[in-house]
């Protein structure tokens, strides 16, 4: 199969504008992130759709592979839709442009779902990871997902789900929003209308899951460090200096 990175980076963020183009020891934070991507080995192709003229020339001056979309997409997977039908590949991984420090077991488990789906039953697959404290379970920044026998998502939602009087989270997991696509029902979300639900909860899985796509959740241990605010970024810098 042929495996594809697309990286959404949008230039303006309501919590920390600008923050993909902040200096993070040396190298902007979209690309490092773009970097990350390509030296995983995961994929046969890397690209950053933007709608920054500032991220565009980024990418571009490095001799990265990046492509300008319009500007009024809701979100990220909105942006990459936009380009699904432009390229060869069989699966589509988004990979969040703030997102710079790749967790290569976690997508490789997401790769191995389609490997494995001889009958291609899996339209996307995503991840998730256990809550265990109720801080993080009454949270609704921290989306929740429930899943069937067969580990397909039922629902997500920022509410505590599932609901549990007593705060026991043998079944409560967090949502990570990394999702990997086939091809062609990516380019079917581009098409979609957001939903009902998607609104209400301002969340766009709502959206995949109220027009029939299959979603099958992969278990990790552990979650991507992203860069949302200033403290974030500091965070991050400190990280890459003991790292070296």
């Amino acid at each position: 199969m042929k495996i594809t990175a697309m990286i959404p980076a949008r230039y303006d963020s309501q919590r920390f504008p600008g923050k993909l183009m902040k200096d993070l020891a040396g190298k902007t934070v979209i690309s490092r992130t773009y970097e990350e991507a390509i030296n995983s080995g995961l994929f046969t192709e890397v690209m950053v759709v933007t709608d920054s003229q500032i991220i565009f020339d980024e990418i571009k001056n490095q001799g990265g592979q990046v492509w300008m979309s319009t500007q009024d997409h809701q979100t990220g997977t909105d942006r990459i839709a936009e380009f699904a039908s432009q390229t060869d590949a069989d699966i589509i991984i988004n990979i969040q442009g703030d997102e710079p420090f790749i967790n290569q077991k976690a997508l490789q488990s997401l790769i191995a779902v389609f490997e494995n789906d001889t009958y291609e039953v899996v339209d996307i697959a995503s991840l998730m990871i256990k809550i265990d404290n109720k801080e993080d379970f009454l949270n609704p920044n921290n989306v929740k997902v429930v899943t069937d026998t067969d580990g397909f998502a039922m629902y997500f939602s920022r509410a505590p789900i599932p609901y549990s009087r007593d705060y026991v989270f043998e079944k409560a997991y967090k949502h990570i929003g990394v999702y990997a696509f086939r091809k062609e029902i990516l380019a079917e979300i581009a098409q979609l209308p957001q939903t009902d639900l998607e609104q209400i909860e301002k969340l766009e899985n709502l959206r995949f899951l109220q027009n029939g796509m299959m979603i099958k959740m992969i278990e990790t241990d552990t979650v991507n460090f992203g860069i949302d605010t200033e403290e974030d970024l500091q965070k991050a810098i400190t990280y890459l200096k003991n790292k070296q």
